[in-house]
């Protein structure tokens, strides 16, 4: 692919004007770049570079309202995060359902208890949502990969103290939500 190397800020000048060029330019400068990030988060090159065209589908796709408040590098890697959050999660709770069928006892109340699990699930999933992007970011880490705070810190180049902070919040939030549903369902979750 010719590209011709631009500069980032003149990059969202012309993405609106001649948006193939800027593209162009984008891709080749940070297309490497947006594939280490989501190969250090999944470990899976193949899977890594479809994810990574899709997040210059999503620059494409916005082009015409793209408000960058970083640089861009830093919002490549915001849309990079995300889209792997949303693999990960949808990959976890596709082994969790797979699990929860085959441990599912055969009584009459069994179809009560899915669909419950399955609202809670969906509770605790809008509550993670809302988060605040960095948060967000943050619980799914920790919980979605299952990284250390030390790990989270180090691959989003941030203190151990604020991923504290941000986990904090986030389970804050999403205690807040079980706790919503439960009084909401009048059910009590063990």
């Amino acid at each position: 692919m010719n590209a011709i190397l631009i500069p980032d800020i003149q990059i969202l000048d012309i993405l609106k004007n001649k948006p193939e060029v800027a593209l162009r330019s984008l891709y080749s400068t940070y297309y490497r770049y947006v594939c280490t990030v989501i190969y250090k988060m999944i470990g899976d090159s193949a899977t890594a570079e479809d994810m990574s065209q899709e997040v210059f589908v999503e620059v494409w796709n916005r082009r015409e309202t793209l408000d960058v408040k970083t640089s861009l590098k830093g919002y490549l890697r915001m849309i990079a995060v995300n889209k792997t959050l949303n693999y990960i999660r949808s990959k976890k709770m596709n082994f969790e359902q797979e699990d929860a069928v085959l441990h599912i006892p055969s009584t009459e109340n069994s179809s009560q208890i899915i669909l419950e699990a399955e609202d809670l699930k969906n509770a605790i999933n809008h509550a993670v949502d809302k988060l605040p992007e960095r948060c967000r970011i943050i619980f799914g880490l920790s919980r979605y990969e299952e990284k250390t705070y030390r790990e989270i810190s180090e691959e989003l180049d941030i203190s151990i103290k604020t991923v504290e902070n941000q986990m904090s919040k986030a389970l804050k939030i999403v205690r807040k939500a079980v706790l919503e549903f439960q009084e909401e369902k009048n059910i009590k979750i063990n």
